[in-house]
């Protein structure tokens, strides 16, 4: 959620002129029922067309469980998992593709001829949403459940069981063979700035700079690349970061994030990274880390203040590219 709201703020932010490229997360994509559902890819197409349920975050507007409730009622095992009625069509039209020989990008630009992304931003510039591959790649979390050692779908730990089972390890199954989907590595390469948002660093960020070369790309491009910390106080804002940050041995902090996705100066990824005003005395040393950091507001409460992060984002990155 932290990701698409920070790029409906950038959407918002930028020029009519210009054009955004998003490269989204897809290891936190599942087949159940038969259908193949990319729920990253889902939240951004939604988020940005103005179709995303506003309270709950992720889902259709308007949405109604009526499938959910006939699986729950056949007794289907995979029925943890809601689809909306609504939803389903888009799994739907997804899977259809697939089976017919397309390629993921191939759907998603299908599915987003109908969103018509960018509709709702301020400022209407192109924007593009990009699998970050084509290939299949899952994030499994290495768990204990009732005693016994069990390696899980990410959508299990988060959904089936909330995230309160603990975490040993991660997976990212299929990154190390896996490409970068067409148009991503251009974009990175002829790119003015890029933005890291403030998303889950393991399982959202963690996935797409896992592709190797997405992150050759990351750590060769002329343009700043600017990262937003997903920790506010010492504490994620929304989701199970808390919970993969500890099992993994990685502090639970602005500072602890930046120095897992590291600096260009030392095979990092990141030239800048703003943390929020309540962490300022983290600034010092992240700055040790080598990369440039500003204390702002982090917290996206509303359209304003979302959009003003990203002015933040893209001013520090102007400041690095002068």
């Amino acid at each position: 959620m932290g990701g698409s709201r920070f790029a409906q703020g950038v959407l918002d932010a930028v020029r009519p002129s210009d054009t955004v490229t998003i490269v989204a997360n897809t290891a936190d994509d599942i087949t159940l029922y038969g259908l193949r559902i990319c729920p990253d890819l889902d939240t951004l197409m939604y988020t940005l067309s103005g179709g995303i349920d506003p309270v709950r975050g992720w889902g259709r507007t308007g949405e109604t469980w009526n499938a959910k409730a006939e699986l729950e009622a056949y007794g289907v095992e995979e029925a943890w998992f809601g689809l909306g009625d609504r939803d389903l069509a888009t799994h739907l039209v997804r899977t259809s593709m697939l089976r017919s020989g397309a390629s993921l990008s191939d759907a998603t630009a299908r599915l987003c001829e109908r969103w018509q992304l960018g509709g709702t931003s301020r400022s209407s510039g192109t924007v593009r949403l990009l699998p970050m591959s084509d290939e299949v790649v899952e994030t499994h979390i290495d768990t204990t459940i009732d005693g016994e050692r069990r390696r899980i779908h990410f959508q299990e730990f988060w959904i089936r069981h909330h995230a309160e089972v603990p975490v040993h390890a991660v997976e990212l199954v299929g990154v190390e063979q896996a490409k970068a989907a067409p148009g991503v590595l251009e974009a990175i390469a002829r790119a003015d700035v890029v933005l890291v948002p403030p998303s889950n660093p393991i399982v959202s960020v963690g996935p797409i700079i896992g592709v190797k070369e997405i992150r050759e790309a990351l750590r060769a491009t002329a343009a700043p690349v600017v990262g937003v910390s997903p920790i506010i106080g010492g504490s994620a804002v929304r989701g199970m970061a808390n919970q993969l940050l500890s099992g993994l041995g990685v502090e639970v902090s602005a500072s602890g994030v930046a120095a897992l996705h590291g600096s260009r100066t030392s095979d990092g990824i990141l030239d800048g990274w703003l943390v929020d005003d309540s962490d300022a005395e983290e600034v010092p040393a992240i700055e040790q880390l080598g990369m440039a950091v500003r204390a702002v507001p982090l917290w996206m409460s509303d359209p304003p203040k979302t959009r003003k992060l990203a002015e933040d984002a893209l001013q520090l990155a102007r400041e690095l590219g002068r």
